[in-house]
């Protein structure tokens, strides 16, 4: 802890060195807007240096980010590998194209029949080695270009079906048509595809409503620093 912020050195307030950050990423931001912001910070003092960050979070997701400075760039994809754990509300009743709230929600579709005991012998198919298909408004590459720039401008995309893994599922607490889950998975999990996965498992729709990931590897949100504060302690202490 340095001066109100949780930063880890390689070497104490080098950041060329290497610096580990981690950061509670607000609602709307990217997670190139939080590098973004604190290369910007670190600009008067370091002058030009590398950061960057391990995982994506979209938009409308908020949480873990572990960004790394300098040096220890390097070990970002060691990080990126690493389990992750996430928060997620599932809403049933419709779907999205963007499986989550990026895109207005469209269909009606049955819930009254899906309780807790249901759901938890439905879950049970989502644990383990699995298969989906990653939706099309996400960055993944497919010919060269950004699948969501083709979904953006109404072009049909043929997303490729990919195995992930996901260690444990559980069912934190249903209100019907709101589901929350607590998901651990491994590298390369999409969340709103597991959503869609479910309503459609379910006999229903359903689409991601909201997204917070609390751990990355070793490291959990409550280590994490808010982004006003960082930029204040930069603002402060560079």
């Amino acid at each position: 802890m340095v001066g109100g912020c949780n930063i880890i050195y390689k070497e104490p307030g080098n950041f060329q060195e290497g610096a580990l950050i981690l950061v509670d990423k607000p609602l709307k931001w990217t997670s190139f807007d939080v590098v973004n912001k604190i290369r910007w910070c670190l600009k008067s003092s370091c002058g030009k240096i590398k950061v960057g960050h391990a995982g994506t979070l979209d938009p409308l997701a908020t949480g873990l980010v572990v960004v790394c400075t300098g040096k220890w760039t390097k070990q970002i994809e060691m990080f990126m590998a690493q389990e992750k754990e996430y928060v997620a509300t599932v809403r049933f009743g419709a779907v999205t194209p963007s499986f989550d709230l990026e895109t207005v929600p469209e269909g009606s579709f049955p819930y009254a029949h899906i309780d807790v005991p249901y759901l938890a012998g439905i879950l049970q198919q989502f644990t383990g080695t699995i298969t989906q298909v990653p939706p099309a408004y996400s960055a993944i590459r497919v010919n060269g270009d950004r699948a969501y720039k083709k979904a953006r401008k109404g072009s049909d995309v043929e997303m490729p079906v990919r195995e992930v893994f996901v260690k444990e599922l559980e069912l934190l607490e249903y209100k019907a048509p709101e589901l929350v889950l607590r998901i651990d998975c491994g590298k390369g999990t999409y969340i709103r595809s597991l959503a869609n996965d479910i309503g459609k498992a379910c006999e229903s729709g359903a689409y991601l409503a909201a997204l917070r990931r609390t751990r990355i590897g070793e490291f959990r949100i409550e280590q994490a620093n808010k982004m006003d504060e960082l930029i204040a302690f930069f603002q402060t202490k560079m």
